[in-house]
C-alpha cells in the first residue's frame, strides 16, 4: 500500500482528497501546508483514507510517505522541490513525485524542476487531468479502428472556461505565472495536442511548428469586478493579467509530415452554470465532442430555498449560482479525469517508472505556453523550429508574469 503525502491543503489538494476515495491500496498518510493541513487531515481520516497527519516540515512529510505530491502555489514549487531533494539526499527513499499543472511559471523554472527530479532518480508524474478524462479516452478508444483506416484527427478545439479562480495568488500574475493562459491554457493546449496525436504514439510525439495567440483583459479590468479583486488584495489597474486567451498551435507528424491544428480557448468570464470543458476533434470522416455541462441530471432551487444552500460548488465546481435550474454532475471528480490520473500514476510508481505524463512532458507544455505569451507580446507567429527562438524561450519571462501587463493588455 502506497503512502501518499501532499504539500498544500488548498482547493486542488481537497479535490485530490476526494479523488483518492475512489483509489484502492493507498493511504493518505500526511500533509504539509502553511494553512489547513490539520483540517484536511481530519477529512481524510473521516473518509477512511488512513491515519492522515499534519507535519511541520517538508522533510518530516517526505520521511513518512512513499509518494510526495506538490499541490502548493506555483511560485513556491522550486524551493519545495529542493527541500524534497534534500530529504532524499539524506537517505529517504521515495517511489514517486507528483506535481500539479501547470508545472511552473516559466520554462526556466520548469527546467529546474526537471533537473532536480532527475538528480533524485525518482519516477515522476505531471498531473494533467483532462487527458485522462473518461469521455475523451473512451471516444478515442471507440474510434481507434476508424482512425487506423482513415488517419488521425487533424483539428482539435479545446476550451476551459469559468468565472474566475478561488485564491488571491491565482489572480496575481507574479505569483501564478500569468492569467488564464497559464492557469488553464496548460489544460487546453495539452488536451488538444493529445486529441490530434496518432494512437499509439507518445504524448510528446508531434513536432510543434508555429504558435500564435491573442490575449485580453475583458471583464476583470472593469467595474464592479476590478473593485472585487482589490478587496482580495489584487489590483488589476496596476498589475493586470489576461482573463481571455485564444491560442492556435500547428503541429507536424515527424513520420508522415502531415500537419494538424489545435485551438485552445480559455476565459475567466464564463458567467453561466459553472465550469465548462468543451473538446472537439475532427478527423477524415469522423469527429467527437465532449461537453462537461451536458448531464443526465439536474436540480432546481427556488428563491425561498436558496438561503439553505451552504455551498453552491457542492453541485458543480465554479458554480455561478445557488438558485434556479442548476446542472448536477453525479461524479464530477471522475468526469474531469482525476481518478484516472491517480490510477495511472500509482500503477507506474509501483512498477518503478514514470506516469504517462511525466515532468519532462510538463516542461514541454510550459514551453508552448511561453510561446503563446511571446506571440501575444510580439504580435506575431512564433516559429518553434527556429533554434534562436527556442533559446529565447528558455529564459523568457512574460511581461504579464513580471507584473507589467499594462504594456500588453
Amino acid at each position: 500500500m502506497l503512502k501518499i503525502g501532499m504539500i498544500g491543503a488548498g482547493f486542488v489538494a481537497k479535490f485530490h482528497e476526494r479523488a483518492l476515495r475512489s483509489v484502492r491500496n493507498v493511504e493518505f498518510a500526511g500533509i504539509y501546508a502553511l494553512q489547513g493541513a490539520e483540517a484536511l487531515a481530519q477529512v481524510a481520516r473521516q473518509d477512511r483514507l488512513g491515519d492522515s497527519k499534519a507535519y511541520g516540515s517538508i522533510a518530516e512529510l517526505v520521511r513518512a510517505v512513499d509518494v510526495v505530491c506538490v499541490f502548493a502555489p506555483n511560485f513556491a514549487r522550486v524551493e519545495m522541490m529542493r527541500e524534497i531533494a534534500a530529504a532524499v539526499e539524506g537517505g529517504t527513499r521515495l517511489k514517486g513525485i507528483i506535481i500539479e499543472k501547470p508545472l511552473a511559471r516559466n520554462f526556466n523554472e520548469a527546467n529546474t524542476l526537471v533537473r532536480i527530479a532527475k538528480a533524485m532518480n525518482v519516477p515522476t508524474a505531471y498531473f494533467e487531468n483532462q487527458i485522462h478524462m473518461p469521455a475523451v479516452v473512451q471516444a478515442r478508444t471507440q474510434l481507434a479502428q476508424v482512425e487506423k483506416a482513415m488517419g488521425p484527427a487533424h483539428l482539435a478545439r479545446s476550451a476551459e472556461e469559468h468565472g474566475g479562480p478561488h485564491e488571491p495568488w491565482f489572480w496575481d500574475p507574479t505569483t501564478q505565472g500569468g492569467g488564464v493562459c497559464c492557469d488553464m491554457g496548460c489544460h487546453s493546449i495539452a488536451c488538444g495536442m493529445y486529441m490530434v496525436t496518432p494512437s499509439g504514439k507518445p504524448v510528446n510525439y508531434l513536432k510543434p511548428l508555429r504558435v500564435s495567440a491573442t490575449m485580453a483583459l475583458l471583464k476583470w479590468g472593469k467595474e464592479p469586478w476590478i473593485s472585487q479583486l482589490k478587496k482580495r488584495g489584487v489590483d488589476y489597474s496596476v498589475t493586470p493579467a489576461e482573463d481571455y486567451s485564444s491560442v492556435s498551435l500547428e503541429f507536424e507528424d515527424p513520420q508522415t509530415k502531415q500537419h494538424s491544428i489545435v485551438q485552445a480557448s480559455n476565459s475567466w468570464m464564463y458567467d453561466a452554470p459553472g465550469l465548462r470543458l468543451l473538446m472537439e476533434a475532427f478527423g477524415p470522416g469522423y469527429s467527437y465532442t465532449v461537453n462537461s455541462l451536458e448531464s443526465p441530471a439536474g436540480i432546481f432551487i427556488s428563491d425561498a430555498a436558496a438561503a439553505a444552500v451552504l455551498d453552491s460548488e457542492l453541485v458543480l465546481e465554479k458554480s455561478q449560482a445557488s438558485r434556479g435550474a442548476l446542472i448536477l454532475q453525479p461524479d464530477e471528480i471522475a468526469l474531469y479525469g482525476y481518478v484516472a490520473e491517480w490510477l495511472d500514476a500509482l500503477q507506474a510508481f509501483e512498477q518503478g517508472h514514470d506516469a504517462l505524463l511525466n515532468l519532462e512532458y510538463g516542461r514541454f507544455i510550459t514551453l508552448l505556453i511561453m510561446a503563446a505569451y511571446m506571440s501575444h507580446e510580439k504580435r506575431k507567429v512564433i516559429d518553434m523550429t527556429n533554434p534562436q527562438t527556442l533559446a529565447e524561450l528558455g529564459t523568457y519571462v512574460p511581461l504579464i508574469q513580471q507584473g507589467k501587463g499594462r504594456q500588453v493588455l
